[in-house]
């Protein structure tokens, strides 16, 4: 277990290493030439600001204003370590930017005001108002910040946000949205008590109000008791705000029979006599930081019953924050909202609880020790690394804000917003969205041939979910279902899915005789084949297509691809004049690049190069890329020239005599090194000759492991995203995933073989 004192040690390092801090500042745009500069500087510069004088809504359309949030500290409240000042809440402010960044693509800006003074404050961040398309406040003692934040709503025409408040409030709201359908609770009936009355928690009780929560069902506490109607002590406006009639003084009055606590105030706030005390089912919301107001063993030592939730990432549900700001105000900057209202507020947590409904991505298993999510007692809200939040909560967010009138741009086409903003963290999006499309409005018959793996179940139901076609299972039926219980499939799915036993297959005697057929001069008798085909996943599958039983298949999970790959062509054939080979293709935000052959080949020779490159053209078209082809070597056009090379030279020398023939309708050339193949501005400097007319995003390689090896490399250290290997060239279609493949990456494999299918009927 990590100790503090390492922690400490480790983030100081972090912060440290390298350049200080987290954050830097990338231009968007080239500026590498003199013509580069007089565009983005002096003189070209002053277009845009006289535009943007005339009429000042265009700054959102020739500035970075509309994606870019302040965000704003006087550091008199940093995380649970009280009043640090405005410069030592600079670590802290950075790192929210970085999150703005990572989980919704926001520019965030850090400004540390340094004066304790409310006006002051007001002062200097309406004055800023012009350079950002939204202000987020953070760490602001109370009630400053409330005072601040409504003075400054007032003030300015861009969402201003205090996530201090409004996040905590939003994400609770979301979490207490499941915990009382899951304990069958009707929230016009729940009775709550909130113990804390700082700013979360006033906005938390606001919010619940705003939910459906009676407000004479919820009680508020602070250190000094129950805020009750008539109490002066240590109250202000906006404790005055939510005080009601009530005979409980203390906190451990106050929960004596209510169905919720929430804590949002110190540790040990919450004992198990007072748990003990609750409604039957209770739900606790401890969400002190760093040490929640009670421990979840604590809760479960007395009350096996109860729902839990913490601050904490070490325990189960946890309230955090980013599971909200993120995606708030991209939402918001998207639609250029005027402020954040109570209903986007809702529509954020409403959101957030249908998501947590969902079935839960691999990637969000792998992002937890592989810890497996599923909606329930300890599953009530989505994570953080759940790769939806950045789809449906900006959504959701945007249309709340067109229909609460605040929005200045609707948005006219929601399918192509949701794209979008899958585009902003899933680059490959945009290119596979067509060919998903076109898929979804077929109806492809797909086998999984690894039918009882659970994430091949899952994927199936994923791909039928999605209007991708009909999924075919091949399993024991007995352990397909198995899985499913386990997994706590609904009984309707389970029945709706089609399962097939390869070894009771009514095809086996007729897929036994067709294996037979192509296999008997390879040293192999028919008891051998019919133990193929009755045990061999693959090899059934293969067969269900090749007879049309089924249109396509994907495989891989549990077989490594050599072994896959094998077993498939024992039974389908390449496609006439073509030959099987892999295609990677690794997206980054700079562009996309497909690399061959990355699976199949170990050392083509020049006409299997040749081959390779013109069906390689062929698929990245399909895939939507129009194809800029680079024959790479470890030399540029003869230098150095090594025996080695000279393969790939004569590919080109055969390429050119096929374009003279006329059966080349794409740019290629080689041979030349990757650097000089990518970076166009070198190759046309070093090489004017050169062919291409910008950087290649086609490269045939030299051999397999300098293809696999460059995939790989691309995809580790550019934190590219990797589709495929893709199988091309086979007669009919079959996807080979990588092994350890997520849901996604299987559902991705299957779309592109039912992608396949629509292809070779055209």
């Amino acid at each position: 277990m990590t100790t503090k004192t390492s922690l400490d040690d480790d983030a100081l390092a972090l912060h440290a290493q390298g350049r200080p801090g987290k954050l830097e500042i990338s231009a968007t745009k080239p500026l590498t030439t003199q013509r580069d500069l007089s565009l983005a500087y002096s003189p070209g510069v002053a277009a845009p600001c006289l535009r943007i004088h005339a009429d000042p809504a265009t700054a959102y359309d020739y500035t970075a204003k509309g994606n870019i949030v302040a965000v704003i500290s006087n550091g008199t409240a940093v995380l649970g370590l009280g009043d640090l000042g405005a410069l030592a809440s600079k670590p802290v402010m950075e790192g929210k930017a970085v999150l703005f960044k990572r989980f919704a693509d926001v520019d965030g800006f850090d400004l540390e005001v340094d004066t304790r003074d409310v006006d002051e404050f007001v002062n200097c961040v309406r004055f800023l108002g012009p350079s950002f398309g939204g202000i987020n406040l953070e760490d602001i003692k109370a009630p400053d910040c409330f005072v601040i934040e409504a003075r400054l709503r007032e003030l300015l025409d861009i969402p201003v946000f205090h996530d201090d408040q409004h996040g905590t409030a939003i994400i609770a709201a979301a979490g207490l949205i499941n915990a009382l359908e899951l304990t069958g609770r009707s929230i016009g009936d729940t009775r709550l008590v909130l113990n804390g009355a700082g700013a979360a928690a006033i906005a938390s009780v606001e919010l619940f109000k705003s939910l459906g929560v009676p407000a004479q069902n919820i009680i508020l506490c602070d250190s000094k008791g129950v805020v009750y109607q008539g109490r002066t002590e240590g109250m202000n406006q906006w404790k005055a705000a939510h005080a009601v009639d009530t005979p409980h003084r203390t906190l451990a009055d106050a929960v004596k029979g209510a169905d919720v606590f929430i804590g949002l105030s110190v540790k040990g706030a919450m004992t198990q006599e007072m748990v003990k005390s609750m409604a039957d089912k209770p739900i606790i919301f401890a969400l002190a930081n760093p040490d929640p107001e009670i421990a979840p063993d604590e809760v479960r030592a007395v009350r096996r019953d109860a729902i839990i939730a913490t601050g904490r990432s070490d325990y189960p549900n946890q309230i955090n924050n980013v599971l909200g700001f993120p995606y708030i105000f991209r939402g918001a900057l998207d639609v250029r909202a005027r402020t954040i209202n109570e209903a986007m507020k809702l529509a954020a947590a409403h959101a957030l609880a249908r998501l947590a409904r969902q079935d839960v991505p691999d990637e969000v298993d792998s992002a937890y020790s592989g810890r497996r999510l599923r909606y329930g007692p300890e599953y009530i809200i989505p994570v953080p690394f759940d790769p939806r939040l950045i789809e449906e909560v900006p959504l959701a967010v945007a249309q709340a804000a067109m229909e609460s009138g605040v929005a200045r741009k609707p948005i006219t086409d929601v399918a192509a917003y949701r794209q979008s903003l899958r585009r902003r963290l899933d680059p490959t999006a945009d290119k596979l969205q067509l060919i998903f499309d076109k898929v979804a409005s077929s109806d492809t018959r797909v086998v999984f041939a690894e039918g009882e793996e659970e994430r091949t179940i899952r994927a199936a139901i994923a791909f039928r979910a999605q209007g991708y076609g009909t999924p075919i299972l091949i399993g024991r039926e007995e352990r397909v279902r198995e899985t499913m219980a386990r997994i706590g499939l609904p009984e309707a799915t389970v029945a709706e899915l089609e399962i097939h036993n390869a070894r009771l297959s009514r095809h086996n005697e007729r897929y036994i005789d067709f294996v037979y057929g192509r296999l008997q001069r390879q040293g192999l008798l028919q008891r051998d084949v019919a133990r193929m085909v009755n045990q061999g996943r693959n090899i059934f599958a293969a067969c269900m297509v090749a007879h049309g039983d089924a249109d396509a298949m994907v495989t891989g999970l549990t077989r490594n691809f050599t072994t896959c790959f094998e077993e498939i062509t024992r039974v389908i054939d390449p496609a006439p004049e073509h030959v099987p080979f892999g295609l990677s293709m690794l997206t980054v935000r700079g562009g996309t690049v497909l690399i061959a052959d990355t699976t199949v080949h170990e050392r083509p020779d020049p006409d299997l190069l040749v081959d390779i490159a013109l069906q390689a053209a062929a698929k990245a078209r399909a895939l939507g890329h129009e194809p800029r082809l680079a024959f790479v070597s470890s030399s540029n056009f003869g230098q150095p020239m090594r025996e080695f090379t000279q393969r790939i030279r004569d590919a080109v020398t055969i390429m050119d005599a096929r374009a003279q023939a006329g059966g080349v309708d794409f740019e290629y050339d080689g041979e030349m090194t990757a650097e000089v193949a990518l970076d166009y501005a070198l190759m046309k400097r070093l090489y004017p000759f050169a062919r291409l007319s910008g950087p290649a995003n086609l490269l045939i390689m030299p051999a397999l492991n300098a293809a696999n090896i460059g995939a790989k490399m691309i995809q580790k250290l550019a934190g590219a995203s990797l589709i495929g290997p893709l199988l091309c060239g086979l007669e009919k279609p079959a996807q080979v995933v990588q092994m350890g493949a997520t849901v996604n990456e299987i559902v991705t494999a299957a779309a592109l073989a039912a992608y396949d299918v629509i292809a070779q009927k055209r």
